[in-house]
């Protein structure tokens, strides 16, 4: 069973079963909506995810896309897509509580992704904000 919800606590969900895949996004539409470079998702059969508190808002960013987001923080949750990914509910994996042990094993949509994104590992690294350590 996992577990995990959005950042002020309004929404709460819950996933038993196997994830299908656990991937970084870098397609622009996912980078838009997160304000992030990519997103990482999991994808779980809709049956196996419950929201146990809270409900979540949809936002329609395409066609069939659906994107579910807590309307109190603006935190990210659930992606489906009942054209492209029947019976699937796709979750940000960064708002597991346990995210940290969930690595994704792929990165897809690469051929949208920044250049840079590609080479992180060469860039300097912090443990914590530069002058702040």
């Amino acid at each position: 069973m996992l577990t995990g919800g959005c950042h002020c606590g309004a929404i709460r969900y819950q996933v038993s079963g196997e994830a299908q895949h656990h991937a970084l996004c870098h397609c622009s539409d996912c980078r838009r909506c997160a304000g992030a470079p990519a997103v990482a998702w999991m994808a779980f059969a809709d049956t196996d995810v419950a929201v146990t508190q809270g409900e979540a808002a949809v936002y329609a960013g395409s066609e069939h896309g659906r994107r579910h987001f807590c309307i109190q923080c603006g935190t990210g949750l659930f992606y489906t897509n009942a054209a492209m990914l029947p019976g699937i509910v796709d979750i940000q994996s960064a708002t597991l509580d346990d995210a940290a042990d969930h690595a994704p094993g792929a990165q897809i949509q690469v051929a949208e992704r920044f250049e840079w994104m590609a080479h992180l590992g060469d860039m300097p690294e912090f443990a914590r904000y530069p002058g702040m350590e």
